[in-house]
C-alpha cells in the first residue's frame, strides 16, 4: 500500500456512516487518470438504454453507493478483508449517452478499457444488463473469457423488435458472436420464468453453454452446482456477471423484469464464495432500479452481493500479485 495514500474506507467510528461523499464502502474516490496505484476499480455504468419494459437501472449506481455506506471492513463469514488484500477505489462513473445506444455502448468500453489498460480490475456497477457487453468488448480484446452468469433470463436472445439487436435480453449473444466469450466456459445459474419461443435457449446450448435452471439449481444445491461450474470454466480468466433479478423478487423487487422463484440472498452468497480460487478478471452487478423499489431493499441487497463479489476478487488479485 501506497505510504502516501489510504486505500481502507473511512470508519464508521471517525466519520458517521450518513455523511460524506457516497463512494462505494466510503472508499477513496479517485479519478481514472490519477489511478495508477489501484488494482480494483468500482466503476458506476449508469444507463439502461437497453431495458426494453421497466426503465430505471440508470439510477441504481448512485443508490448502491449511497446504500454501502454501511459495509465494514472484514466478511465474518469467510474472514476475508478485501481492502486490506487489494487496493481498492471508486473511480466514478463511466460516460453514458442516453439518447443513442451505439454511442453509449463506444463511451463505456472507452472508460473500461482505459480502467484495463492501467491494470485495474474492474467491479461494475449497473445499469441495465446490455452495460456487460462494452465491458467484455474491453476486457477481452486479446482472447475469449470464461463465464459465470447468475440470472433469471439468459441474456442470448438475437433481437427485439423486429431486428434490433442492442438490448439488455441481447449482450450474450453478441459478446458470443464477436468472440469475447468461449461458449464451452460459460455457465449460467438460475434461469427461470415464461420465454418467448425458448430460441435463446437452443442457440445458446448449440454452442456449449451450460444452463442451470432454478429447478436444478434447487434439486441439486448450490454447492453441487459450483463445483461443476469451477469445473467448466477451468483455470482460465473468468467473469462474474450478476443480474440481480437472479434473486427472488422477494429479496431484491426493485428490478425492471422479475421473476418469482428465484435465488435467496443466502444461497447467492453461498455460490458466489465459492468462486474463490478462479482466475477473475471483472465482475458486474446490474438491473437494479431503485424507483421500482422505495424501500431500498434492493440496493442494500445488492451492496451486500458486491461485496461479496469484491472478496473473491481481492483474493485473485493477492493470488497474482504474490
Amino acid at each position: 500500500m501506497s505510504e502516501s495514500r489510504s486505500f481502507l474506507p473511512v470508519s464508521g467510528m471517525e466519520l458517521p456512516r450518513f455523511a460524506g461523499i457516497a463512494t462505494f464502502a466510503r472508499l477513496p474516490w479517485i479519478p481514472l487518470e490519477r489511478a495508477e496505484e489501484v488494482q480494483i476499480g468500482i466503476v458506476g455504468i449508469p444507463t439502461d438504454v437497453g431495458t426494453t419494459n421497466r426503465p430505471g437501472a440508470r439510477h441504481g449506481p448512485r443508490q448502491i453507493r449511497d446504500a454501502s455506506t454501511q459495509i465494514r471492513l472484514v466478511n465474518q463469514a469467510t474472514g476475508v478483508a478485501p481492502f486490506h488484500l487489494a487496493r481498492c477505489a471508486d473511480l466514478g462513473d463511466s460516460p453514458v449517452n442516453p439518447a443513442d445506444t451505439t454511442d453509449c455502448l463506444a463511451r463505456i468500453e472507452k472508460f473500461v478499457r482505459g480502467v484495463i489498460d492501467r491494470g485495474i480490475v474492474p467491479m461494475s456497477l449497473g445499469g441495465d444488463h446490455l452495460v456487460s457487453l462494452p465491458i467484455l468488448r474491453a476486457l477481452a480484446r486479446e482472447c475469449p473469457v470464461g463465464m459465470i452468469h447468475f440470472d433469471a433470463h439468459t441474456d442470448f436472445f438475437d433481437s427485439y423488435f423486429g431486428g434490433y439487436r442492442y438490448t439488455h435480453g441481447t449482450p450474450f449473444r453478441r459478446a458470443a458472436e464477436e468472440g469475447l466469450l468461449d461458449p464451452r466456459r460459460v455457465v449460467q445459474i438460475g434461469i427461470r420464468g415464461s420465454t418467448y419461443d425458448g430460441e435463446d435457449v437452443t442457440w445458446a446450448r448449440a454452442r456449449g453453454v451450460r444452463i442451470v435452471t432454478i429447478e436444478e439449481l434447487a434439486e441439486r444445491g448450490p454447492d453441487s452446482v459450483m463445483e461443476e461450474a469451477r469445473a467448466i470454466v477451468g483455470s482460465g480468466p473468468v467473469y462474474v456477471s450478476f443480474d440481480i433479478d437472479a434473486l427472488d423478487p422477494a429479496f431484491a423487487p426493485g428490478t425492471g423484469t422479475p421473476e418469482i422463484g428465484g435465488i435467496t440472498t443466502r444461497e447467492a452468497q453461498r455460490m458466489i464464495r465459492a468462486l474463490d480460487g478462479l482466475d477473475l478478471v471483472g465482475a458486474d452487478l446490474v438491473e437494479v432500479s431503485p424507483p421500482l423499489d422505495p424501500s431500498g431493499l434492493t440496493a442494500w441487497t445488492a451492496v451486500n452481493l458486491v461485496f461479496e463479489l469484491l472478496c473473491v476478487l481481492a483474493r485473485a488479485v493477492a493470488r497474482r500479485a504474490a
